[in-house]
């Protein structure tokens, strides 16, 4: 089973895998978080700066999940793409071409959690923007995006609420 959370930045979506990665129900999978700083510090330009190179060293981190079996990503293609639609360094038809690319990728998730920023204030780690309105911009892009291609999503869930609330929306979708 595939499973990916996509959301805004300093929603969570680290914090609720690692809490996942702790439960029993879940000793067959493997986790994957958040390699921003890594990425950041091999040079590859994050938010505003983004490229259609950085963006696709992105892509492919998240493509390279969906290869494996049994996996729970902090992050989406859906993120991805909300990314480059918000990226100052690419123009509407490289981050439209960008996107329609990567959403093909998308059915290959059996299950995408969006987390709600909704009472989550943005938390400063050094590598995410902390821009309110950027966040917001980020946020909605990935509500359009999970609109305009939900025909490609196979289970579309919001969750919001504390951590343990979150970890049980998450088991009561995946073992119901």
């Amino acid at each position: 089973m595939k499973i990916g959370f996509c959301g805004t930045m300093s929603v969570g979506k680290t914090t609720l895998v690692n809490a996942l990665s702790k439960l029993p129900e879940f000793k067959y999978y493997k986790f994957r978080t958040e390699r921003s700083k890594h990425l950041m510090q091999m040079g590859i330009p994050l938010n505003t700066d983004s490229t259609v190179k950085g963006q696709s060293v992105f892509l492919a981190e998240r493509a390279s999940e969906l290869i494996q079996d049994n996996i729970i990503t902090d992050r989406t293609i859906i993120d991805v793409m909300a990314f480059a639609n918000n990226s100052d360094s690419m123009n509407y038809i490289e981050a439209d071409d960008f996107c329609q690319f990567a959403s093909h990728m998308l059915s290959e998730y059996d299950h995408i959690f969006y987390v709600s920023p909704k009472g989550v204030g943005v938390e400063d780690n050094g590598v995410r923007e902390t821009d309110v309105d950027y966040r917001n911009k980020i946020d909605s892009s990935i509500q359009f995006l999970t609109l305009k291609y939900n025909n490609k999503i196979k289970n579309l869930i919001k969750i919001e609420g504390s951590t343990l609330e979150r970890v049980e929306l998450v088991k009561q979708a995946i073992f119901s």
